[in-house]
């Protein structure tokens, strides 16, 4: 594999409403964002760990990890309606004017997805790096927990199928298979998303995870079943 600079960029904001304190809250023995941090470290293509965040708890937390809190993120960025995106740029802005910083790649790593782990980390960096030719950015992906030709809608108190297709698909072995977007990883050149201001391109590598490793906790019963599946292992 070639030198390259690899930048983890870990988004974490104070406020959240299905979770409160979520990225600090303690899952099995361990805050949240703890598991996104370490896995980082374990990876052998990250360079820098960066988290970008506006909770001085938050960055305690993330510093005693080891990753790196250069800046508390503004507060008009760290609202439920500020993008993830301007977070990043903001984030990316800082580094280059202040540290004169700028990565070949940047990594988007998630605080929500505590069982991704570090080789799921590596193989996506090296196989984008193998076929960023035919790629400008990599989103992982899982195959979805409810397929989407199954699901209705209620139009006049009346239930529809969502698709148009549906009656096309009587059984399950019928459904086509298809993928959601599992919030685990995001990668791309730092040119790239500079140009398009999102890891969403014209070109993106579906890079594809188990389920089990997918859970992106959002809510209590999220939590739940991350705690089981934790015990588990």
């Amino acid at each position: 594999m070639p030198e390259k600079e690899v930048l983890a960029l870990i988004l974490a904001r104070g406020g959240s409403k299905g979770i409160p304190r979520k990225n600090i809250k303690s899952l099995n023995g361990k805050p949240l964002i703890g598991y996104t941090i370490e896995t980082a470290q374990k990876s052998k293509y990250i360079n820098k760990i960066v988290v970008s965040t506006d909770d001085q708890d938050i960055a305690d937390v993330a510093l005693d990890y080891g990753a790196e809190v250069p800046f508390l993120r503004p507060e008009e960025l760290a609202t439920d309606e500020a993008s993830s995106n301007d977070a990043i740029l903001h984030a990316l802005g800082f580094l280059e004017n202040q540290e004169d910083y700028s990565p070949d790649y940047l990594m988007n790593l998630q605080t929500t997805s505590p069982l991704r782990d570090y080789k799921e980390v590596d193989k996506a960096i090296k196989t984008f790096l193998e076929s960023e030719k035919s790629y400008e950015s990599l989103i992982s992906v899982c195959k979805a927990f409810e397929n989407p030709f199954w699901m209705q809608k209620i139009e006049n108190d009346k239930l529809k199928p969502l698709m148009e297709s549906f009656d096309d698909f009587d059984r399950r072995q019928k459904l086509p298979e298809v993928y959601q977007l599992n919030g685990a990883i995001y990668l791309s050149t730092y040119n790239n998303f500079l140009k398009y201001k999102s890891f969403y391109t014209d070109k993106i590598y579906p890079f594809i995870m188990d389920q089990e490793k997918s859970i992106d906790i959002d809510n209590n019963l999220d939590w739940k079943l991350a705690e089981i599946l934790m015990e588990d292992k």
